[in-house]
């Protein structure tokens, strides 16, 4: 088994962002991340605080807001004119889900480093991880049969266009698809963000394969990924591990969003 391990890619980039806020304050430019967080979830709030921390690691300060839904149209307007905030996220999912495209939309483009809203500047974080772990590793994209499960609007909805306008050959399945197994089965690359546990198992997998694990979920109080345990018993895969696979690269990308948006807004202003 050959594994994806994010949090070594992760190392060298945090390395290279610290040194890129670091010229950015010598320059009196302070990077401010704002996130915004509806919903109180055990996972979500996993997030938020691997984002302070990492924020705090390489100098980006990042600000918590906690509002009821019904306020937050108005926050995001005050943190879009405010220009000592460069980045903004609205945590997913919203306590209520129906409003979250009307609410993504209400974060102005500059500022929009999750990439949700419709105009947004940036690639999304988690697309962005997956791309720069398979590329890390060295794993061709040409000419393999890539598989995704899951069209979600955090990773398989923007994964599926950027793979699609790099022209690879890419199919997308999601819950409601047949014969699951049958196409997983002839996959060289599967990439799966469906947030549900155990979606795939061993053998749904060909021998040799490809496997990225980016989905998340809460399983008896623990954060597990879309594969069954058992899957990890097989020794041809090249494979995410159960932990430290795309998530660190994502907050590693997502923070490369907030640098970049820092960049443009300052050139910007002056």
């Amino acid at each position: 088994m050959k594994l994806l391990d994010g949090k070594e890619l992760a190392g060298f980039i945090k390395e290279r962002q610290a040194k890129d806020v670091r010229r950015l304050r010598a320059q009196k430019i302070s990077p401010k991340l704002a996130i915004v967080q509806v919903k109180d979830d055990p996972v979500i709030n996993t997030y938020v605080r691997l984002k302070k921390k990492y924020g705090a690691d390489i100098g980006i300060q990042v600000e918590l807001h906690t509002p009821n839904q019904k306020d937050v149209p108005k926050l995001l307007n005050l943190l879009s004119n405010d220009k000592l905030v460069h980045g903004i996220i609205v945590q997913l999912p919203l306590s209520d889900p129906s409003q979250t495209d009307e609410i993504v939309n209400m974060v102005a483009s500059q500022k929009d480093v999750d990439a949700l809203g419709k105009n947004a500047k940036f690639e999304p974080a988690t697309p962005m991880a997956i791309l720069w772990l398979l590329h890390g590793y060295n794993v061709e994209l040409a000419g393999k049969q890539i598989l995704l499960i899951g069209r979600g609007k955090l990773v398989g909805e923007p994964l599926e266009k950027i793979l699609r306008s790099s022209g690879y050959d890419v199919e997308v399945i999601d819950r409601s698809t047949s014969g699951l197994q049958g196409r997983a089965l002839q996959a060289d690359i599967i990439i799966t963000a469906t947030g549900s546990p155990a979606v795939l198992y061993s053998d749904m997998i060909k021998q040799g394969a490809v496997v990225v694990d980016a989905g998340v979920a809460s399983e008896e109080g623990k954060t597990v990924g879309d594969l069954s345990p058992e899957v990890y018993k097989r020794d041809d895969l090249t494979i995410t591990p159960a932990k430290g696979g795309v998530g660190p690269l994502t907050v590693c990308a997502l923070f490369e969003n907030v640098i970049r948006a820092t960049r443009d807004l300052s050139r910007t202003k002056s």
